[in-house]
């Protein structure tokens, strides 16, 4: 690399708020299954303390010898409703204790896989364990879970979407902010490295390494020097700069799975913002040309910014994987928060942009008497948008307690905070309350 190249990287860091958001290494629980479930939850423990003894000391490491910001270090593993199911137990806080045991010895910051697979029925274990999220979420503090309600092959389970509505409304009255730490999915993916819906699938190897870049900032920085030029040299700026993150990624993702003797197994290429001024995705499309992020012409400069942000960086890794797009939560941009606050950003035009982007509504916080039966619709929504579209999306919301339009909530730290956003007032009841299945679209047949 010539001095140019590593100069540019070294102002990336500085200045555009360059950092590899995650390194993540996947566990299989599989070898850990038992009848007992104090064997299972020993067995659990070993592993993951065994296997990711060196997690956070390699990537310190790789920190100090590269000078790339690792913001997280994080466990996924195999889905415990698999695992516990062979217990009998009635309930699985034991195991989410035991994740989050796991995850303080080794120092990670967050763990994910106390998740369910239901997107076409429901098992023993996956029932047990949905109903052991609320108690699970408020007896750890680095456990995330997730539930997959819905895939293009499949369709919607509705019977799961509107048992996720009440496990979010029980949430909230334990504490609102466990929501934050609770995604439901539809086309779930088994290598994603980001939080809260991060699990290790049963496809992938034993142990993996996965990473997840960022950069928001460096994409706007790179888009102020092509002001006024038509949207092709966007596009292509976006891409080769998305192409230079990932390059990064994937060296670091190389050498620590290397290091760790482990498989490397993905780059996820999404663009995931913070509250820090100057690392925000609704920046970048203001930068493209818009007022405000939520205005007209919103979702097509997304379409774009996702698109070429994956040209870029499949040109620059061989094995990308997780969610790879533009992250839009309400909460972790800064962006985002200050068109919310206007009024500008709505629940409607987040729900149009998620047809185009990674993910979906992602930390929506809404008035606390929202009913069970309208975060079920919201999740209905976006489940169907992904399963039509063949993409992950997915619903991470807070309702909070004597909180209203107008209203905000403090998160903290990567979480930021959000403005209390209005959902509408009209009842879904009657459609949720139906349950069944939403049949798979017609073009999911491909055999």
């Amino acid at each position: 690399m010539d001095l140019r190249r590593i100069m540019e990287t070294v102002n990336m860091i500085d200045n555009e708020n360059l950092d590899l958001r995650t390194t993540t290494m996947g566990i299989s629980l599989l070898d850990c299954i038992d009848s007992d479930s104090d064997r299972a939850c020993q067995k659990i423990y070993d592993k993951i303390t065994t296997k990711a003894e060196k997690l956070v000391k390699v990537a310190r490491e790789l920190e100090t010898e590269y000078g790339i910001p690792i913001a997280n270090k994080r466990i996924t593993v195999t889905p415990i409703s698999l695992i516990a199911a062979a217990s009998g137990d009635s309930d699985y806080v034991k195991y989410a204790v035991t994740l989050d045991k796991a995850a303080k010895a080794v120092g990670v910051d967050l763990i994910g896989g106390f998740s369910a697979l239901v997107h076409k029925g429901y098992q023993n274990g996956d029932r047990v364990l949905i109903k052991s999220i609320p108690q699970a979420l408020k007896e750890t503090e680095r456990v995330c879970s997730s539930v997959n309600v819905g895939s293009t092959r499949s369709g919607i389970n509705m019977d799961a979407v509107k048992e996720m509505g009440q496990i979010v409304i029980e949430n909230e009255k334990i504490d609102p902010l466990n929501n934050g730490n609770l995604v439901i999915f539809c086309n779930a993916v088994e290598d994603n490295p980001f939080m809260a819906g991060g699990f290790h699938g049963v496809g992938e190897s034993d142990v993996a390494l996965n990473v997840g870049v960022s950069g928001p900032g460096v994409v706007k920085t790179a888009l102020e020097k092509v002001k006024g030029e038509s949207m092709d040299v966007v596009a292509e700026t976006i891409k080769q700069t998305a192409f230079k993150v990932t390059r990064m990624g994937q060296l670091v993702g190389q050498e620590a799975s290397k290091r760790l003797g482990v498989d490397f197994g993905i780059v996820d290429l999404s663009l995931a913002p913070t509250p820090a001024q100057g690392d925000s995705v609704a920046n970048i499309l203001e930068e493209i040309g818009l007022e405000s992020v939520g205005t007209h012409g919103t979702t097509a400069a997304l379409a774009m910014l996702n698109d070429a942000v994956k040209k870029g960086g499949i040109m620059a890794c061989s094995h990308v994987g997780g969610l790879s797009g533009a992250f839009i939560p309400e909460s972790e941009d800064a962006g985002m928060i200050a068109a919310a606050e206007k009024g500008i950003l709505t629940v409607d035009k987040l729900e149009a942009m998620t047809a185009v982007c990674s993910v979906g509504l992602d930390m929506i916080a809404v008035p606390g008497d929202t009913p069970a039966e309208t975060i079920s619709a919201m999740i209905a929504d976006e489940a169907a948008i992904g399963m039509i579209n063949n993409k992950t999306t997915a619903v991470r919301v807070i309702p909070v307690p004597g909180k209203d339009v107008g209203d905000s909530i403090e998160f903290g730290g990567l979480f930021g905070y959000a403005p209390i956003m209005p959902v509408h007032k009209e009842s879904s009841a009657a459609m949720i309350n139906r349950g069944g299945r939403i049949p798979a679209p017609v073009h999911s047949f491909k055999n």
